[in-house]
């Protein structure tokens, strides 16, 4: 299994040299089972550079959001396969309240926000996401609620290879006082337990954190302390701050590590970044 990273901010940041090297784009990532199953976790402005250079032969892809909010969407529009003919492009999203996943994702994709009417893409299968465990060809996917604002799961992704848990926006201290507690009673724990590769929310440091509780993102040394209460073998920090440029990142990144000497490799996400399962 092959993961590779297309957008890994919060929200969209100021393209230049001083975020060449972790990227701009927010939330996407691509998984690519053995047998060819294609996943895509989020649709952030990333997916774009991933569908200008799918193979001609793609037929399928499947398309995981883990919740609505613009910075996991803002992307989907321009995304070339959805207006490729034979191309077929499967959506899976969590939703609450009295509209269903198309309802919901028809408020974006309409004008005035977007020329062009979810109706009139016809390559479009849309599902709400189920609770628990399904497949989608070699891979084994589960989803769960986690702690976020508004409805938002992650995906634990199971195959041959190994195992990858994504949880790009999550929040598990939150009214936690002496964070971690059990892990039966942390949001999270159970998609990513023992996990080859864990991509997760870091968004902000310790200080920065005291002043945003409850927006639903992790300081840094949260999601090591997670990390570890989970027994991953991999971390790979996630949804950086957009006002954080480059350095800020590996600062943020390098402080964590050596505050907490971790047990396992952690790294910044940047885009670009491969990870190969197995």
């Amino acid at each position: 299994m092959r993961i590779r990273l297309w957008g890994t901010r919060g929200s969209l940041a100021s393209p230049g040299p001083e975020t060449a090297r972790y990227g701009g784009n927010t939330s996407c990532v691509e998984v690519r089972a053995a047998d060819g199953t294609l996943l895509v976790l989020d649709a952030g402005t990333g997916i774009r550079a991933l569908g200008a250079v799918l193979e001609p032969t793609c037929r399928r892809v499947n398309v995981l959001l883990t919740h609505l909010h613009m910075d996991h969407i803002q992307g989907l529009g321009f995304f070339a396969p959805l207006f490729q003919p034979g191309v077929e492009v499967h959506l899976w999203g969590p939703t609450r309240g009295p509209l269903d996943l198309r309802g919901q994702l028809a408020r974006y994709l309409s004008p005035p926000l977007f020329p062009v009417h979810l109706r009139e893409v016809p390559t479009l299968v849309l599902h709400d996401v189920p609770a628990g465990e399904f497949a989608i060809g070699a891979l084994r996917v589960t989803a769960a609620p986690v702690c976020h604002p508004g409805a938002t799961v992650g995906y634990r992704i199971a195959g041959p290879a190994g195992v990858v848990t994504y949880l790009s926006d999550h929040e598990p201290a939150l009214g936690v006082p002496h964070f971690p507690l059990a892990p039966e009673w942390t949001s999270g724990w159970e998609l990513a337990r023992g996990a080859d590769l864990l991509i997760h929310d870091a968004q902000y440091t310790r200080d920065e954190y005291a002043t945003h509780v409850g927006w639903g993102h992790s300081a840094i040394d949260d999601a090591i302390a997670f990390a570890a209460l989970a027994r991953v073998k991999r971390l790979v920090t996630f949804h950086h701050d957009p006002s954080h440029d480059d350095d800020e990142v590996e600062c943020i990144t390098l402080a964590g590590i050596r505050a907490a000497a971790p047990e396992f490799p952690v790294s910044a996400g940047a885009e670009g970044d491969t990870f190969d399962l197995g």
